[in-house]
């Protein structure tokens, strides 16, 4: 049996992990996010109040940045799945020193700069494999999975990757549109004789995604998606 002084820590790194692994679409970036997590439960010698205070705090950060995007959430409260990288290492690390500082503890400096630099390191290895690559599925794929989706070959040009898919079934330019309404995407418009719905999401730095959608039947539509 686990004593009380670790049964919280175990309670919350397991939910931590739950939450990291669950299959939540976009990008696999909830295993980095509850790091922070893993470390603080797994060092805490201080006071046990102030140790689960702040490990609620971080799982709650971690619901934040990896369950938020995962559900498809927009807007300028919602993080971007790339912030998971950068921003929330950051933020918790200033959480765990706060931490340490009331629980009378050492900072272990060097832990909280390595998890921020390896963070930085991924984001920079993703933003060069993805630079001439076309965009994710970025919840533009998942709305449009209760209907037939045949995927075209990627455009590409001077302006970066789009991808492109013929999407039928029964009023699928209906539903395609109420799909993508339903996960946060807005009309930005129209475009020539397109529909443009776009989704930003972001804390500090502004993720955009658009999708143009173009009625070629009346139970097909045309949708290309790319980042803005």
């Amino acid at each position: 049996m686990f004593s009380a002084g670790r049964r919280w820590r175990l309670v919350l790194i397991v939910v931590g992990l739950a939450l990291a692994v669950f299959p939540w679409d976009g990008p696999p970036v909830g295993l980095f996010g509850v790091a922070p997590l893993l470390l603080w439960c797994g060092s805490w010698t201080g006071p046990r109040r102030v140790g689960v205070v702040v490990a609620l705090v971080l799982l709650g950060l971690l619901v934040w940045f990896v369950v938020a995007p995962g559900l498809g959430l927009s807007g300028g409260w919602a993080p971007s799945a790339a912030e998971v990288l950068w921003l929330h290492p950051l933020v918790t690390a200033v959480v765990c020193v706060v931490g340490a500082r009331a629980g009378r503890q050492p900072v272990h400096g060097w832990r909280l700069t390595g998890v921020a630099a390896l963070g930085f390191l991924l984001l920079g290895f993703l933003g060069l494999t993805r630079l001439e690559a076309p965009p994710g599925d970025e919840g533009v794929a998942p709305a449009l999975a209760v209907l037939r989706v045949e995927e075209g070959e990627p455009l590409c040009g001077s302006g970066g990757c789009a991808r492109q898919a013929r999407v039928t079934g029964d009023r699928a330019p209906e539903v395609a549109r109420e799909r993508l309404a339903a996960r946060g995407f807005a009309h930005r418009g129209p475009l020539d004789a397109d529909d443009r719905l776009c989704r930003a999401t972001g804390l500090v730095v502004e993720h955009e995604v658009c999708a143009e959608l173009r009625d070629v039947a009346p139970d097909a539509v045309r949708v290309v998606w790319y980042l803005d």
